[in-house]
């Protein structure tokens, strides 16, 4: 029989980090696509495109944030054992 802790093992912000991660890949991949044309000498795509390349920068935000929520999760356990 499985203990509930095994199957339940995501930390708090876990899911945000994850999340950041996945945007911020998004966003590297519209800033390689952005920037290609200037390297190739074709047109360049329009303007939305560089929107999309602010996506890294809102993807490491949203990890950050993960990681915060994380560590406040982290001293609330540890200050709940001191007692």
């Amino acid at each position: 029989m499985r203990d509930k802790t095994q199957t339940n093992s995501a930390e708090p912000g876990d899911r945000l980090i994850r999340a950041g991660a996945v945007v911020f890949f998004v966003g590297a991949v519209a800033t390689l696509v952005t920037v290609a044309p200037f390297l190739l000498g074709t047109t360049p795509f329009p303007t939305y495109m560089f929107g999309l390349s602010m996506l890294m920068g809102v993807g490491f935000l949203i990890a950050g944030a993960g990681v915060l929520r994380s560590v406040a999760a982290g001293r609330r356990q540890a200050r709940a054992a001191e007692r």
